[in-house]
């Protein structure tokens, strides 16, 4: 059971859906630079990986083994893989990540 999300999701429409979906507190921060720091008291990561930045810091979280889950575009085949390669648990589509968002973040 989860007891802390941090997430680096920009768009205010996909935290609205994070957070609802959610069942325990989300930190959301505004530079993809303070995801490790906050990942190392989180239960879950989650990333959206055409944002700037994000790519670059990954492997800092995921070096810490906390569950990472990143998406992106269908269409941006070559940034899900860098999100695979750097060491993202689960690389969704965007429309699959938010239509399976609940039982994600459980």
């Amino acid at each position: 059971m989860l007891s802390r999300i941090v997430a680096y999701v920009p768009d205010l429409m996909d935290r609205s859906k994070i957070t609802n979906a959610a069942t325990v507190d989300v930190v959301f921060v505004r530079d993809p630079a303070d995801l490790a720091a906050e990942a190392a008291s989180a239960d879950l990561v989650v990333v959206d990986l055409q944002r700037p930045g994000v790519l670059d810091v990954l492997p800092d979280v995921t070096g810490l083994g906390v569950r990472t889950i990143a998406f992106g575009a269908h269409v941006d085949r070559d940034l899900m893989d860098a999100g695979r390669a750097a060491g993202c648990d689960q690389v969704f589509t965007r429309s699959a990540f938010f239509c399976s968002v609940e039982a994600l973040l459980v």
